[in-house]
């Protein structure tokens, strides 16, 4: 399969990805996807076939989102529809270009988890509060760089988690909907990543290690269990988006390869 393939491939599992909770409008060559109860907050994308996008389109979009006070965001993957960024940079969002990479099965390196670390496969009646926490953690302080948070951080972080997203995050573990593995030390999920079957093709979302957990091959660990997992699931294509040039290096080392690049558009002000 060429990687033009892929991305067109990889383009059509987003565009079913969110509809599996969220329901649909269609504004211009935009689809908006509008999840209105507990979970992730969806976003736009452009129309699959749609090439034309206007500065004028993307602010049609942003006011029904106002509307529906849904977030003011934007995902696409660059290679097909490159007219997004302009469209979004015209209309005033904060765009960002990321590295878009897959892995094939011939070239999987698996990276070996760290002394002292467990890595294990949630099930529904784990601590979802906890490995929630991580991800929060990890997410709300991106990139490779060590931090001071930790195990009390996470307990923290614990305690505040909405019981609908543990309801939620129970549920689409338990139908097969997401697969979410987690790396634990002493006793602590310290790491975290998911991925997100559709048929044969899967996302792997959300890896990340809290701060003070960084720089010891969790990530790595976590990435290559979540990507085990897939191939024994017969799953055959498993990508992924890198948060920059330097995680993608990490990703790099157990056979990921880029192969287009994905766009994603923020009103500046939620930043």
């Amino acid at each position: 399969m060429t990687d033009a393939d892929l991305l067109r491939r990889i383009n059509e599992y987003l565009d079913a990805v969110p509809r599996s909770v969220a329901r649909t409008e269609e504004i211009g060559p935009f689809t908006l996807f509008v999840n209105e109860g507990p979970g992730w907050r969806y976003y736009a994308r452009p129309r699959p076939g749609e090439s034309e996008f206007t500065a004028g389109d993307v602010g049609d979009v942003r006011a029904r989102q106002r509307e529906l006070s849904q977030p003011e965001a934007f995902e696409w993957v660059d290679d097909l529809t490159p007219g997004v960024e302009s469209a979004a940079e015209g209309d005033g969002l904060l765009v960002s270009i990321r590295p878009l990479m897959h892995l094939e099965k011939k070239a999987f390196a698996p990276a070996a988890a760290p002394e002292k670390a467990e890595i294990r496969f949630a099930s529904p009646d784990d601590d979802l509060a906890e490995i929630s926490a991580v991800a929060k953690l990890a997410f709300d302080a991106p990139g490779t760089d060590i931090g001071a948070l930790g195990v009390e951080a996470i307990a923290e972080a614990a305690s505040a988690v909405e019981g609908d997203t543990i309801e939620l995050t129970r549920a689409r573990i338990a139908s097969g909907l997401a697969v979410v593995a987690f790396a634990r030390m002493d006793g602590t999920a310290v790491a975290v990543g998911t991925h997100q079957p559709v048929g044969s093709v899967t996302e792997i979302v959300g890896v990340g290690a809290a701060p003070a957990f960084r720089r010891r091959g969790l990530g790595a660990a976590v990435t290559s269990a979540l990507v085990a997992n897939a191939f024994e699931r017969g799953v055959d294509t498993v990508f992924l988006s890198a948060g920059d040039e330097t995680v993608a290096r990490v990703y790099e080392r157990i056979g990921f390869r880029t192969i287009g690049h994905v766009g994603d558009a923020a009103d500046p002000a939620a930043h």
